[in-house]
């Protein structure tokens, strides 16, 4: 059976992906040492990057879910699933795998900010600037890349490729 990745390159092989899930876990662990943690994780993208971070890192911690949709290209944010922790006062990180126009995670940041946490910070595997349509910027980046279409690591092209371990790109 033929596979998307046929047609794509590989990016970052699953090694180079290790390496930066440890730094960005040995980053986190050293700013909340002692502290308990709540991340907060968006389905479904984010869901590979954010189990192997929460493995790597050594502190107290809790996981919640939220599903957000864009009702059209450049339309609202819809929120399908909340969160259902209650994160008042708490160390909150959004795990998100790729940061590209930051409609959704903006969408996600208000949303959040209106419960009160202690603090609420980002982390990301991948940052794309150039593709920024909101000024959001991440307080932990694992790589920043140029305007790719990235598959693999839980990124997909129609619902394919998110069970790849490496990540891969068009090829030119």
């Amino acid at each position: 059976m033929k596979q998307i990745k046929d047609e794509m390159t590989v990016f970052l092989k699953k090694e180079d992906i290790e390496k930066l899930v440890s730094k960005l876990a040995a980053q986190i662990e050293n700013d909340y040492e002692g502290k308990d943690i709540v991340f907060i994780c968006p389905l479904r993208g984010s869901i590979h990057f954010a189990a192997d971070l929460m493995r790597k890192i050594n502190l107290h911690q809790q996981v919640d879910f939220v599903s957000l949709q864009a009702t059209e290209k450049g339309g609202a944010i819809r929120l399908i699933k909340d969160i259902s922790i209650n994160i008042t006062g708490k160390d909150v990180i959004i795990i998100e795998e790729v940061i590209d126009t930051a409609r959704t995670l903006n969408f996600l940041k208000d949303r959040l900010i209106t419960a009160r946490p202690r603090s609420l910070k980002i982390v990301t595997l991948l940052d794309k600037p150039s593709r920024r349509e909101l000024p959001i910027r991440a307080d932990y980046i694992g790589k920043t890349i140029d305007d790719r279409y990235v598959v693999g690591y839980g990124m997909d092209s129609e619902e394919l490729g998110r069970n790849y371990s490496d990540i891969y790109v068009l090829k030119n």
